[in-house]
């Protein structure tokens, strides 16, 4: 039985759910996000809670009802709220700037990372001085904040002996122990 299928997606104020043709469409003050939904199962609008129901009891039924049941909760925060990644620069001499939607890292390489974003992602960069620079990655699609800053993280990730590298923030690394003399 599905414990994440079942439960209810309540609808927040000034969001607006339509699901036609197995297309889930959810309208907020932040903007507007689209899903295609498959095998079968109903999407609907109760008294101010979108229930997701699946046909039958099925392997695959059981497997969508859970995952589109969380799409569907993860677009309505999205256009709600709106979510926020953000990566720390731990190193000497690692900076972070940002022209519009084009992010200049320089990670200790010969020459800098520039890296073009979406337009759906808005970036930010934070340098102060004493502190390690931070960047802040917002956007309505929780799916793909989270795949570019997997992509900024991957171009240097933290390594266990100093810590060096770009991590998120709060992210606990674990370290190793270096050289014993």
């Amino acid at each position: 039985m599905s414990r994440t299928g079942n439960n209810p997606i309540a609808l927040p104020e000034g969001v607006e759910f339509d699901f036609t043709d197995n297309l889930v469409t959810v309208k907020g003050k932040l903007g507007t996000l689209t899903q295609e939904m498959g095998g079968g199962i109903t999407i609907q609008l109760e008294e101010g809670k979108i229930v997701v129901r699946r046909p039958s009891d099925s392997k695959t039924h059981r497997a969508q009802h859970g995952l589109y049941r969380s799409l569907i909760n993860n677009m309505v925060i999205g256009v709600s709220k709106g979510y926020t990644k953000e990566l720390e620069l731990v190193g000497v001499g690692y900076r972070a700037s940002n022209q519009g939607q084009k992010l200049d890292l320089a990670l200790g390489f010969s020459h800098n990372i520039v890296i073009e974003l979406a337009k759906e992602v808005k970036v930010e960069t934070v340098s102060e001085k004493g502190k390690n620079p931070i960047i802040k990655l917002t956007s309505i699609d929780k799916q793909l904040v989270g795949q570019v800053a997997a992509k900024i993280r991957s171009m240097r990730k933290p390594e266990p002996y100093k810590g060096k590298g770009v991590k998120f923030v709060g992210e606990v690394l674990r370290r190793k122990a270096g050289k014993s003399a």
